[in-house]
């Protein structure tokens, strides 16, 4: 059995949709182009469905490894709300603190957001835009916990969060924004 007839992972389809987004943002691809080609990619069943959506575009260079931000905090916090710019990689490690992350009214230029947590005797908040999706897998608690309650499936055109790290005596919870009840229009 050929490599092209092997089923395919979900992380073969994320590097796919990873691919087909830079793409995108360097003009290779139109919208609808986009949405079409990302819908196939979460749908693929093999290789081969994976090759056709990328075979016209420009082979994936190695880069060198982007350079994470680093917010490093003691006693303290890491809060970024409002308009804030947000980096394609994130590393944030606290001890007796913790960090918030409002994605809602932050400028996101990537498709994909890596954050990596190390969080000692504290906790995160990720707050994301609606539709957009995280993936927190890849997050380790010891005696603490771990929560999403947005969709952690890729989904085209959306925002992607992915949450590595750890925690100890601490948590993680990645949530959409409340809904404000009584204010006015």
């Amino acid at each position: 059995m050929s490599d092209m007839q092997i089923r395919v992972s979900d992380a073969d389809r994320e590097r796919i949709t990873q691919r087909l987004q830079q793409a995108f943002t360097e003009g290779r691809l139109d919208h609808l182009e986009l949405e079409d080609r990302l819908g196939q990619a979460l749908t693929a069943k093999v290789g081969a469905d994976l090759t056709k959506l990328v075979e016209d575009l420009p082979a994936a260079t190695p880069s060198a490894e982007e350079e994470a931000v680093l917010l490093e905090t003691v006693h303290d916090h890491v809060k970024r709300t409002g308009d804030w710019a947000v980096p394609h990689r994130l590393r944030i490690v606290t001890k007796h603190g913790g960090a918030h992350l409002d994605f809602t009214e932050a400028v996101v230029p990537h498709p994909v957001v890596e954050i990596e947590l190390e969080l000692k005797y504290g906790s995160a908040k990720i707050v994301l835009p609606e539709g957009a999706t995280a993936n927190i897998d890849g997050f380790r608690t010891t005696y603490g916990s771990a929560s999403s309650t947005v969709a952690g499936r890729p989904r085209p055109g959306a925002l992607h969060v992915v949450v590595t790290g750890g925690s100890k005596y601490g948590q993680l919870a990645v949530r959409y924004p409340r809904k404000r009840w009584f204010t006015q229009s």
